[in-house]
């Protein structure tokens, strides 16, 4: 198995966890404090990881651009996150989740368009079962 496949289905697990671990942390909370302390967290083993694999000194390889790309990348998730706890507060995790998966059809997209990535009949396929099963979640 390819190392990046092995890498995305230990992140597939965490993100799984994540969520459901949120649900139960929010359950005396607002979404909005919830959010904060996990960002806090995320902040903590980001840093921690990138100085134990010294990752750190790249940052003298960051230009402009990238900050300002990497920067907004942020931003995205960041707004992502705040609607994501606000969903998770009021609805079903297991709901809210499929749902907040929609967003590898927009991936997509934009990988096609903005990055020139390759559009196979698996993808095809993949983003008709998601935008499927999309459907089958949100209309009554």
């Amino acid at each position: 198995m390819k190392n990046w496949i092995v890498l995305a289905l230990i992140s597939m697990f965490f993100a799984g966890l994540t969520s459901v671990i949120a649900k139960m942390g929010l359950k005396n909370v607002s979404s909005d404090t919830g959010l904060a302390v996990r960002t806090i967290s995320v902040v903590i083993i980001v840093a921690i990881n990138a100085f134990f694999f010294q990752s750190a000194k790249d940052f003298k390889n960051l230009s402009t651009n990238d900050i300002l790309i990497l920067s907004a990348s942020g931003i995205t998730a960041g707004l992502s996150w705040v609607f994501y706890f606000r969903a998770v507060k009021l609805g079903d995790v297991a709901q809210v989740a499929l749902i907040d998966k929609g967003s590898i059809i927009i991936t997509i997209l934009l990988s096609l368009f903005l990055l020139n990535e390759q559009f196979t009949w698996k993808i095809a396929v993949g983003g008709g079962l998601i935008i499927a099963g999309l459907l089958v979640l949100t209309l009554k």
